[in-house]
């Protein structure tokens, strides 16, 4: 908040300045005074001294004057500058300040001594130059002559600093803004803080965390001691047994004011402060009823410690004007006539009486709570009254107080004041808190103690206000705080939470309330508005009233207990101040033998040396055991650049502070700890160097070298650059080409000899590619040379894990014949040369696919022929192993015959091997098969890097690159002059086809990168898994992908899927086939699992089946698949046979339906007609429900509606199962017709409701009756507050003729018992009401979850 003009002080030498122009300086602390350095920013008139603008700087941020220098920070090196003389009278505009304009100036240390921050003395401060405040979480106010203001950056020094005022403030934990006023109000009551100094805590009879006097005791000591600006509460409210949870939420001031005394006055038994609390805060009031016939009265003696007063009586448009008014209206009784006629006990009738309140006697501490908070019934909201009500400083109560005879009075029974009771009683009568009882009930042993004279009382009656505690905010919510005076120097000052300044009395006046004239009742219902909330008078009596003890009054444990404070807090100043002076930086550290980046945050004093913070560091990265100490050494590091910025030679005994360029709370740089080895050489690291990382390319080998770092200049051109690296990695600099990678796949050839690394975009970190060798390569053009495509390569190919199917017994035994026949795992040379060998059975891997070649050409033939001759048995496999009928004849395949014809007896042999269990509502694992087929074509070692032949000799690759699968490289052939395509050839959003419009393989349109190797497995993984570590070019599409993995997994690339692994271990299946794996990372995971996968245009689809009566009315059956184009019918009468194989359903196709399913809700009636994508939208892992009939399907169109409808029989306390209405439209009329066909209630006695919440829409039996909206007055059923638009509705109906039940308290807590043991199985709520706020409870024994069963 920036502080009005009109509420500044404006010297009188510059009074008459408003005309001249003014100076804006803006001034940054960048000494190491303080932790955190503010930036501050006046706005001077130009003519004001140069020695007035340091006195200003000086009060603004803390320090003495004449400690600090300032120097110009416009963007000039300070270092250069001269201070400016804080002793000139010269102007700002002689002191060259640019008016109009930001002037910058840095506040440095003088003679490199930093300055000195004032310790302010709360008596000396004039009080003339406090900025007054009132309000909610002000600023403080400024000190100085000048309209300036303080930046929002904040200051750790604000806290550290005590206020202008002497007092200290409290700081709000979250929400705890009640908690502190009304701390800050018992503090500065005279005769509360003195008793409580009295009493002595006795450490050995009670715990100190949890003794609340004992921890407020502390906190008043600190109150009135510390030199902070505000402490901490969290002590006292570990004693109320709170814990943080609690601090975020907020209560009212009035209740924890009873709560508090209630548990001090438990805690203070048979002690000297045991009745503090009655006689300081306790008051007397008669409640009497007056028989107008007789004169008889009967009443009761009430105790209170708080007035509560309406500030609007119940359904009036006008509120009181004054405290006075309300008062008189609190004791104003009331007329009992007509049916509230009171009965005489001496006229021995029913008679009409009166009935009211009167003040017998008032407390010391006289608290008057304005009940500000009410409950507007039309709206059914709490609502804050805002209107204006004022209250005077002095109250004088006498007229208040009872003058009557009393002689002819009588008690109800007996005893004077037997059912006494507290204010918290006496209010219930103006509030509905039926919540336990949280004030304090006692019994008054002087029940024959006589009531003082009226006379005696009036004589002192006069109070004066001396608290007014302020609420800000609305009735949902606000903020409080206290205006309090101290009776000490009868200054006001406002305690708001850390802040504590000085007020005036018209500030008081501020929180009388909204404007004086009439108001109507909503008037500023939901307005937030600052007004008082609760006073707090003390009686005027110069006998008792007390003076705060002085520090040599107070008691011997007081003493005590301050020196240990004192104590404490110097121990903690000391702690901070070594803070302040201790540097904290990120240090990093690459291992020298685990080659890994260690991180960790030195803290290093500024004194300590370069050395000793070496040797700091040398520990903290546990490299004892590891090299000598003499081998390691700090440089300056960017970690986001990856660059060593400079090292530090000859620096070794130099602070670091001045290494480090101060005290800073973040640095812009970090540390490395840089190792060598015992035999090697530091390197100088120069600043304005930049740092590059060499990677030699071998166009021979196709392989890109480690990095290797070497620092050069940005001035430097490209030829002096090429002599460099030429010395660092002897290649000769004349065929040498440099490629400077910029940023990601940003590759740029250095070709112009004279320009400089900085004209070619060199900065702080750079990636270099070099290449020399005298090729033909070096003459093309640089995008279609040889050494682009490597690179190009390098930069798109990821490292991924993919785990291949588990092993099954068959398909393991055949792999271990291989290896047998094979030979051990090797090499793909010892292969070959094995091929020439007279060993009979080995075979070459080529002459193991020729032979799975013919075999399978002779498999497909014969499966064509059966289906030429009418063979319409089909397989008995799941719905992920549906045979797709594919022109094998001529597609080669990678897969082995003996491990085809092991597929094929899986498939119609043992169809349970690929049922998993049965799955909910996840998503992950939407495959339902287990079990897997694997391929060895390779022994386990062999790389499907390479070919080879009969000679040995490789087969030459289609670019020269290393590493071709051996199925893309067969399959050109295999597929050469054969169009392929899937049964449905129309774009699809959700999946695609492996091939395109043309029928080539999409894996073939371009050659992308792919190497294949085993990889060990981790230790727990399970036999008969298999890995693969497979190095791939993300651009490469996920069809071309899967063709690739075909001869590691054994089977067609449409036999089986693939699923991405993810953090959490979540597996989702990848279906997008035309998609590329950019989305991939290094070392990400894949998972293979056996299944069809989805062709272009398929779906797979979620099945769930819906049973309405049941407790569990959503139950997963299978996963299936649908296609774009297929009718609801013909999805069906593909699900007949999966339903019966897999749930054991058997069902006709007339006998159940598919509906939308949204969650757990039933949605939309699938008609058989309907088509997927055009009628039905169908989307990746869709899910429907289907739904068994009993009948005939009735839903023949889509104009029907069908809801769920269930009976409530209120006279039986049950709900009918669900009954299924199709209606021909959304007439309410036509409903009711049809409920009262169903149910046999006549028409004009149906009710219905519209359930809540998700399917079923499950609501307690004991409140369906008067929580739902029963009648709705609507016409059609798709207007509010229905909305019924759609299928699946629940209604609720009812005869309205139909009494409800009247049960016993023990029928009713039987039939609770049993409602919630049944909707939370179900899940869902047994009400449906509001969330009650949370009770405000203090524990007396320090243990909030003692009883779990109150609140």
């Amino acid at each position: 908040m920036v502080p009005g003009e009109e509420n500044q002080l404006v010297p009188k030498e510059i009074e008459n300045a408003a005309e001249e122009p003014r100076v804006l300086c803006i001034i940054q602390d960048t000494t190491n005074s303080k932790t955190v350095n503010e930036r501050i920013t006046l706005n001077l008139p130009a003519s004001t001294p140069v020695r007035k603008l340091f006195e200003d700087v000086a009060n603004k941020v803390g320090y003495i004057n004449g400690t600090f220098d300032l120097v110009w920070g416009n963007g000039i090196n300070t270092a250069d500058m001269a201070p400016l003389d804080h002793t000139s009278d010269k102007s700002l505009l002689d002191a060259n300040f640019e008016p109009g304009k930001k002037n910058f100036l840095h506040l440095t240390d003088k003679d490199g001594e930093q300055p000195q921050i004032l310790l302010e003395d709360s008596g000396s401060v004039d009080d003339s130059v406090h900025d007054r405040f009132i309000g909610p979480l002000p600023r403080e106010g400024s000190v100085g002559s000048t309209s300036d203001y303080v930046s929002q950056s904040y200051s750790y020094s604000s806290i550290l600093n005590k206020s202008e005022t002497g007092y200290v403030g409290l700081v709000n934990q979250a929400m705890t803004c009640y908690l502190n006023s009304l701390l800050q109000t018992l503090f500065m009551t005279p005769e509360f803080r003195n008793a409580l100094y009295k009493w002595e805590f006795e450490e050995s009879e009670e715990d100190p965390v949890t003794s609340i006097p004992y921890q407020l005791q502390r906190l008043f000591v600190l109150l009135q001691t510390s030199k902070k600006r505000a402490i901490e509460t969290t002590d006292v409210t570990r004693s109320f047994g709170w814990d943080s949870s609690e601090a975020w939420q907020q209560h009212d001031v009035q209740e924890l004011c009873r709560v508090m005394f209630d548990a001090l006055e438990q805690k203070w038994k048979q002690t000297e402060q045991a009745d503090l609390i009655n006689e300081l805060y306790q008051g007397k009031l008669k409640d009497y009823v007056r028989c107008l016939e007789c004169g008889y009265e009967g009443w009761r003696i009430d105790t209170y410690l708080d007035i509560p007063l309406v500030i609007r009586p119940y359904g009036s448009s006008q509120a009181f004007a004054s405290v006075e008014e309300a008062l008189h209206a609190f004791i104003q009784p009331e007329i009992l006539d007509g049916p509230n006629q009171y009965f005489c006990e001496r006229c021995k009738k029913k008679c009409d009486a009166r009935k009211g309140l009167r003040f017998l006697h008032f407390p010391y501490l006289l608290t008057l709570q304005l009940k500000r908070f009410d409950f507007d019934y039309t709206t059914m909201h709490r609502i804050k009254l805002n209107d204006r009500m004022t209250f005077p400083e002095e109250l004088d109560m006498s007229t208040f107080i009872d003058v009557e005879d009393e002689t002819e009075s009588c008690t109800d029974s007996g005893a004077e004041n037997e059912g006494s009771c507290h204010s918290d009683q006496m209010s219930n009568d103006f509030s509905n808190d039926d919540g336990v009882d949280e004030g304090i009930c006692l019994e008054n042993n002087s029940g024959t103690e006589k009531i003082s004279k009226p006379g005696l009382e009036k004589n002192s009656l006069i109070y004066e206000l001396f608290s007014v505690m302020v609420h800000s905010g609305s009735a949902a919510g606000g903020h409080y705080y206290a205006c309090i005076k101290s009776f000490s120097d009868e200054q006001w000052y406002s305690f708001n939470d850390q802040h504590v300044s000085k007020i005036t009395q018209d500030d008081i006046k501020k929180t009388h309330g909204g404007s004086s004239g009439s108001r109507g009742y909503y008037s500023s219902a939901f307005a937030s508005s600052t007004n008082a909330y609760m006073l707090i008078y003390r009686l005027k009596d110069p006998a008792r009233n007390a003076k705060f003890l002085e520090v040599d009054e107070y008691p011997e444990h007081i003493k005590n207990l301050v020196q240990k404070e004192r104590e404490l807090e110097e121990q903690e100043k000391r702690q901070r101040e070594i803070e302040r002076n201790t540097c904290k930086i990120k240090l990093f550290c690459l291992h020298p033998v685990k080659q890994v980046m260690m991180e960790n945050k030195l803290e290093v004093h500024k004194d300590k040396t370069l050395n000793e913070a070496v040797e700091m560091a040398y520990k903290m990265m546990d490299l004892e055991e590891v090299i000598p100490l003499d081998c390691c050494r700090l440089v300056k590091y960017d970690e986001f650049h990856d660059y060593l910025e400079r090292s530090y030679e000859g620096e070794e005994d130099t602070p670091m502070g001045l290494l480090l360029g101060g005290v800073k709370s973040t640095y812009m740089f970090d540390l490395l700890l840089e190792t060598r080895k015992p035999d090697q050489v530091f390197q100088s690291y120069k600043p304005g160097e930049v740092m590059v990382k060499v990677h030699v390319v071998d166009l021979k080998a196709e392989s890109v070298a480690a990095p290797i770092t070497v620092r050069a200049y940005l001035n430097q051109t490209v030829t002096e650059f090429k002599q460099l690296i030429s010395k660092a990695i002897h290649l000769p600099a004349e065929t040498m080409r440099i490629v400077l990678e910029r940023c990601y796949n940003d590759l740029r050839l250095l070709s112009v000899p004279s320009k400089t690394l900085k004209a070619e975009g060199f900065f702080r970190s750079n990636k270099v590619f070099v290449e020399s060798s005298e090729t033909l390569d070096y003459q093309m053009a640089f995008t279609d040379s040889h050494l682009w495509k490597l690179l190009d390569r390098h930069a798109n190919t990821i490292r991924l894990y993919v785990l291949l199917p588990e092993q099954s017994p068959g398909s393991y035994n055949k792999r271990t014949a291989y290896q047998k026949a094979g030979g051990d795992s090797g090499n793909v040379d010892d292969d070959c040369e094995r091929v020439k060998g007279p060993v009979g059975s080995l075979k070459s891997v080529e002459a193991i696919l020729e032979e799975s070649t013919e075999k399978l050409k002779s498999l497909s033939l014969q499966q064509q022929q059966d289906g030429d001759n009418g063979d319409s048995s089909k397989s008995t496999e799941t719905s992920d192993f549906e045979n797709i009928e594919s022109p094998l004849n001529e597609r080669d395949s990678s897969a082995s015959v003996d491990n085809r014809e092991l597929e094929q007896h899986i498939q119609t042999s043992d169809p349970e091997n690929f049922q998993s269990e049965e799955r909910s509502d996840s998503d992950v694992n939407n495959d339902r098969s287990t079990s897997s087929v694997d391929s060895d074509i390779l022994s386990s070692s062999h790389s499907s890097d390479t070919l080879c032949n009969a000679d040995n000799a490789q087969i030459p690759l289609a670019n020269g690159l290393d590493s071709h699968s051996i199925t893309s490289s067969r399959r050109t052939k295999a597929n050469e002059g054969k169009k392929e395509t899937w049964d449905t050839a129309e774009e699809d959003s959700g999946t695609d086809s492996e091939y395109d419009e043309s029928g080539k393989s999409r894996g073939e349109m371009q050659y992308m990168y792919f190497k294949a190797e085993p990889y060990a497995a981790d230790e727990g993984s399970g036999e008969g898994h298999k890995w693969l570590m497979v190095h791939v070019d993300k651009r490469i599409t996920l069809a071309a992908f899967k063709q690739h993995l075909e001869p590691f997994v054994g089977v067609l690339s449409s036999h089986f899927k693939v699923f991405r692994v993810y953090a959490s271990n979540q597996e989702f299946e990848s279906v997008r086939l035309n998609e590329t794996l950019s989305s991939f990372s290094d070392d990400n995971k894949i998972t293979i699992r056996l299944g069809r996968a989805l062709k272009k245009g398929e779906y797979r689809v979620k099945v769930y089946q819906l049973l309405v009566n049941e407790q569990e009315p959503c139950k997963f059956l299978l996963d299936a698949v649908f296609a774009k184009g297929m009718t609801v019918r013909q999805s069906k009468e593909e699900l007949i046979p999966q339903l019966r194989e897999q749930c054991g359903l058997e069902l006709s196709i007339d006998r159940f339906r598919l509906r939308k399913k949204t969650w757990k809700n039933p949605g939309t009636v699938f008609l058989d007609y309907h088509i997927y994508e055009e009628d039905i939208n169908i989307s990746s892992n869709w899910e429907v429900f289907l739904e068994v009939l009993d009948g005939v399907e009735k839903m023949k169109s889509m104009s029907q509606l069908a809801v769920l409808s269930r009976r409530w029989r209120p006279s039986e306390m049950k709900l009918d199962p669900f009954q299924e209405v199709v209606l021909e439209s959304s007439s309410v009329d036509e409903l009711r017709e049809r409920l009262s066909e169903i149910s046999g209630i006549p028409l004009e006695d149906i009710e219905f409701a519209k359930g809540r919440g998700t399917f079923p829409c499950d609501i307690s039996v004991l409140d369906i009756h008067q929580d739902l909206d029963w009648n709705p007055k609507v016409s059609t059923l798709n207007v509010w507050p229905l909305y019924i638009c759609d299928d699946g509705a629940v209604i609720f109906y009812r005869d309205k003729t139909e009494e409800l039940m009247e049960l016993t308290d023990e029928q009713r807590n039987e039939l609770m018992k049993k409602e919630s043991s049944r909707l939370q199985k179900t899940g869902h709520r047994v009400t449906y009401s509001p969330r009650k706020e949370k009770a405000l409870k203090i524990y007396l024994d320090g243990a909030p979850n003692k009883d779990l069963t109150q609140d």
